[in-house]
């Protein structure tokens, strides 16, 4: 611990003045166990990754086995069983008509590979005049140079790299709620901002129904459905990000399908492998990819890009999902968050309370102090990880009721603190 103190640089902390970490020795089920012997019950689902819980036998079995034969051989010139079995069940559950399968080494490469495919396809027909992207603001696309540019320029991140950035065309991210009834009043602004901007543009790249680490946002379907039309309407791609909330996180395998549509190019990841292993995909209509290749070929190439351990435990964790169960954990654990956290509505400290799916979130009124919040949440016995106003969950979906019980008790109890 001490030399992780003074050497080693964890996720979005500073170095000189480091907030609390805590050694795991191992992980079982939701249950996370540190070295001096406790046991957190995670809601985190490791960066919402873990979505079967941890030392699943399924996935460890299929680690096991791949490791056996060979656990990394270039994708250049070469290809692999495990690799063409992941594409094809990716395939089968996006929805159409998407059809080509690139795979990246990580959510934030699969953004940047999307928005390279978006250029790329345009520069295919001869259009060199297109070069953004519209957006929407407290939009979080990762934090690779790409993927920056089309995070939220004010309220995101990435503020400190402002004036480095590709600039894109932003409008303000949706106001309408996820329940409320429609109307024209929410897309307004960026039907505008298409009508001025659409000549310059390769398309739009927005996460459907959920913003996620942009500030854990639920907005209408209706409005993704509005996009759709106004990108069909202009002629230009649509992007959806749904690193954070593809494989059933939002009670949808997909939360476009919530609109029932279908992007051009779609990114995914985090639960990919069920938490395992590093891999994410972009995914695109054979329109895309093949105006592309048409007149060239596509120019991106992780070294890392299928690797079969990580495609193989993919495969593992497609299949536990394509049993169906997914469907009933996610509607269980959707009632269990708004019970549990509901009764934070009304305690000073609370802007606002929703849960969506497998997500919950306590947004506050003010951001909270990590140095003392976090160890609290230890202390109680949970595993919560909140960034700035925001408290919230995600947790696996295998976590029982009385688990995701004392989950919320514990942050119930932290929230009636700070109020």
């Amino acid at each position: 611990m001490e030399f992780d103190r003074y050497h080693i640089w964890h996720p979005y902390t500073s170095v000189t003045k480091p907030i609390p970490v805590f050694p795991v020795v191992s992980a079982e089920g939701v249950r996370i166990k540190l070295a001096d012997g406790s046991e957190l019950v995670d809601g985190m689902a490791s960066w919402w990754s873990a979505i079967h819980g941890y030392n699943r036998k399924e996935l460890n079995e299929a680690l096991q086995d791949q490791i056996s034969s060979m656990s990394h051989v270039m994708f250049g010139g070469l290809t692999h069983k495990p690799a063409i079995d992941l594409c094809r069940k990716l395939v089968e559950i996006a929805p159409e008509p998407l059809q080509t399968v690139f795979l990246a080494d990580s959510g934030s490469v699969s953004v940047e590979v999307s928005i390279k495919m978006a250029i790329q396809y345009w520069r295919s027909k001869g259009d060199e005049r297109r070069k953004r992207l519209l957006t929407v603001r407290n939009g979080y696309h990762g934090d690779t140079i790409g993927a920056m540019a089309v995070c939220d320029p004010v309220n995101g991140m990435h503020g400190l790299f402002s004036g480095i950035l590709l600039e894109h065309v932003f409008v303000d991210a949706p106001q309408c709620r996820f329940s409320d009834d429609w109307d024209e009043k929410y897309i307004e602004e960026l039907a505008e901002a298409l009508k001025e901007h659409h000549r310059d543009l390769v398309g739009i790249i927005m996460e459907p129904v959920v913003q996620g680490a942009g500030g854990m946002r639920f907005y209408s379907p209706a409005y993704i459905k509005r996009v759709r039309e106004l990108c069909n309407e202009y002629g230009i791609l649509l992007i959806f990000d749904e690193i954070a909330t593809g494989f059933g996180r939002t009670g949808k395998m997909f939360a476009c399908e919530h609109a029932d549509i279908c992007p051009d190019i779609m990114t995914v990841g985090k639960a990919l492998t069920g938490g395992n292993m590093t891999l994410a995909a972009t995914i695109c209509t054979e329109e895309v990819s093949h105006t592309i290749s048409d007149n060239g070929v596509f120019m991106h190439g992780p070294t890392f890009m299928g690797n079969p351990l990580a495609c193989r435990v993919a495969c593992a964790s497609l299949d536990i999902l394509a049993t169906g169960e997914w469907k009933s954990q996610v509607a269980r654990i959707e009632q269990g968050l708004k019970d549990g956290l509901n009764p934070c509505v009304g305690m000073s400290a609370v802007a606002d309370v929703r849960v969506l799916g497998a997500i919950g979130v306590v947004e506050l009124k003010e951001p909270v102090d990590m140095q003392v919040i976090q160890p609290r949440f230890v202390e109680e016995g949970i595993w919560v990880r909140p960034f700035g106003k925001l408290v919230y969950v995600m947790p696996p979906y295998i976590m029982n009721d009385d688990d995701l019980a004392f989950l919320c008790k514990g942050i119930r109890k932290i929230v009636a603190e700070l109020s």
